[in-house]
């Protein structure tokens, strides 16, 4: 007569409870890192933009009698009209177009601040991005 071994093989409750701690400790300690990645790579972003548009003011002060665009009254019209940017830019921090004078109210609506030789963006707040 034969005999059958039948031994089951498996994991017992505690080593399961010991991975799922393991997975956690780690997952703690990665997921703060993506969170400020996305802010990192808004940061990026905005000093990329402001760098480009810091660049198409000068050409047209340049280009103009040494005179820079009426950001405030006439908003992005004169830099996208005369093909200096191709559209209004967005602050990245905030998704808002709009430019205001410096020394004014910065509000949710108001992603750039204008000094008349000067770009700088606000997050909405009323911090200010200079980079």
């Amino acid at each position: 007569m034969r005999v059958i071994n039948r031994t089951k093989r498996g994991f017992t409750l505690i080593e399961i409870l010991i991975v799922v701690v393991i997975l956690g400790i780690l997952a703690a300690i990665v997921i703060p890192q993506f969170t400020n990645a996305s802010t990192d790579a808004a940061n990026a972003s905005l000093r990329s933009q402001l760098q480009t548009i810091r660049s198409q003011l000068e050409l047209f002060r340049v280009q103009n009698g040494d005179t820079y665009p009426d950001l405030i009254n006439n908003g992005w019209d004169d830099l996208v009209d005369n093909d200096y940017l191709q559209s209004a830019p967005r602050n990245p921090l905030q998704a808002a177009a709009t430019a205001t004078a410096i020394g004014a109210a910065a509000g949710a609506d108001v992603g750039w601040i204008w000094d008349g030789a000067d770009l700088t963006a606000t997050d909405g707040a009323g911090a200010v991005f200079v980079e």
